[in-house]
């Protein structure tokens, strides 16, 4: 399959370039996708409704629509834009909410997909890549954790994931072709630390507010975190080389959750004393993530470990910080 059209035909004449739409464009790993698909010579499209996003993410080469993935005008965003590619990157992200209120969380996560995806195939898009998530496997038993493990989901979040990863089955017979993308954490820069940020955005923001981190459990437990240019690497090359596929993108790599918090200490120069809480609901004890397939067939394998991640992540969040002074 052709990703992108030539810029210009045998003749010189410039090509119209493909449309790519990309919901929670402002969010944290849509803005980065957003970025990249201007680089790699897309005209995209943002659709997000600015709760969690932020305005200041967004790139001047995209264009915005201000609109829930919920709404039903959102069908005159894809009949005006007519994009050929969706990469559905909105949803609400909060685990613990997700506990609290389960039908919230369907509502976006679910029919809120449901949505974006009927209006996909009524506008014949070509393909829609869709960031699941490593917690469809549920508390693996075995590691690393790989696509044909068991999906046991310990949240309504992870249920609603695996829901949209059922479901493109139906759409696939309606002539969209998809790739899933089940990430570990991932983490960088534009990450808020607010809610369910991120374990890695929370804790730096923690350590540079001058706040005790909290560690709920014994924090032994375990992530495999992806630095976000890594998972937005993954989710071009997805959609440029594959359909109706499944892969896992991690590190393989396993680290403690006090770990983490001892590497973002040090690489800061900070001495904090965390606070230990009990452990939660729906969480997973361990988690390493084999992504030998999509290294395969792809020739996807991440260029960030964790110290050079967390190294940008720090130094971005502390400009962003200055910044805001």
């Amino acid at each position: 399959m052709i990703f992108l059209e030539l810029k210009t035909d045998m003749k010189g004449h410039k090509k119209e370039k493909i449309n790519a739409l990309v919901t929670g464009g402002l969010g944290f790993v849509g803005s980065h996708l957003t970025e990249r698909l201007i680089k790699e010579g897309f005209r995209v499209i943002v659709v997000d409704n600015l709760s969690s996003g932020r305005k200041e993410n967004l790139n001047p080469g995209a264009k915005l629509y201000k609109i829930d993935i919920q709404n039903p005008e959102i069908a005159e965003v894809f009949q005006k834009e007519k994009p050929r590619f969706v990469f559905h990157f909105a949803a609400q992200i909060n685990v613990r909410k997700s506990l609290a209120d389960p039908l919230n969380d369907a509502k976006i996560n679910i029919l809120g997909t449901l949505n974006v995806l009927e209006n996909c195939r009524k506008n014949k898009v070509k393909k829609f890549i869709f960031p699941s998530s490593v917690g469809v496997y549920g508390d693996s038993k075995k590691l690393p954790i790989k696509e044909d493990f068991s999906l046991n989901p310990l949240s309504p979040y992870s249920v609603a994931k695996l829901a949209v990863e059922k479901y493109l089955n139906f759409y696939q017979a309606q002539g969209l072709e998809y790739a899933i993308l089940r990430y570990a954490n991932i983490f960088g820069p534009r990450q808020s630390a607010q809610g369910e940020g991120g374990v890695v955005a929370k804790f730096i923001d923690d350590v540079f507010q001058k706040e005790k981190p909290i560690i709920f459990g014994s924090g032994n437990q375990t992530r495999d975190f992806l630095y976000v240019a890594d998972a937005v690497e993954a989710a071009i090359l997805a959609a440029k080389k594959s359909s109706f596929v499944i892969y896992n993108v991690g590190t393989n790599t396993e680290v403690s959750v006090r770990n983490l918090l001892k590497l973002i200490l040090e690489l800061s120069s900070k001495k904090i004393e965390p606070i230990f809480e009990p452990f939660r609901q729906g969480e997973i004890l361990k988690s390493r993530i084999d992504f030998s397939k999509i290294k395969k067939e792809l020739n996807w394998q991440p260029k960030y470990n964790l110290i050079k991640g967390l190294v940008e992540t720090i130094d971005w969040y502390k400009n962003y910080i200055f910044l805001k002074k």
